[in-house]
């Protein structure tokens, strides 16, 4: 299956640079980034790119990330996504749980794209438990 990568996977894998520093759990989401890109599994969209290179201030440090991520094409993002992103927002609110408008982009690109997240962001979590209750997300 491929996977939709959030932001926070990236950011482990490539602005962490002590491996010994990582616990368990972030040593396996980092695995599996490794998996996907040499799998070809990788699902890009352009809010995600973003994110990952916004905040680096090191013009070769972004340079570098931005070449990194050259290889992955922006998955298009339809008009209908926002809308679908909007009522899955509503889905989490009545279920008492809020995501940002990416993470909620996210949702949407995925569940039309019928394919997962890799996520080590705990509100997302939430969010995407809701939604495969809901069957709005694979």
């Amino acid at each position: 299956m491929k996977l939709l990568v959030d932001t926070c996977v990236w950011s482990l894998s490539l602005r962490r640079r002590d491996a010994a520093r990582l616990d368990p759990a972030e040593e396996k989401i980092r695995a599996a980034l490794k998996e996907t890109i040499r799998d070809r599994r990788i699902v890009m969209i352009g809010p995600i790119r973003q994110e990952i290179l916004s905040g680096i201030r090191d013009r070769g440090q972004f340079a570098k990330v931005q070449d990194l991520l050259d290889p992955f094409r922006d998955e298009e993002i339809a008009p209908e996504d926002y809308i679908q992103a909007a009522r899955m927002f509503n889905v989490c609110q009545d279920h008492g749980v809020r995501c940002g408008p990416v993470d909620m982009l996210l949702c949407a690109v995925a569940a039309r794209l019928q394919c997962g997240i890799l996520t080590c962001d705990r509100s997302l979590q939430r969010c995407t438990d809701v939604l495969k209750g809901a069957g709005l997300i694979p």
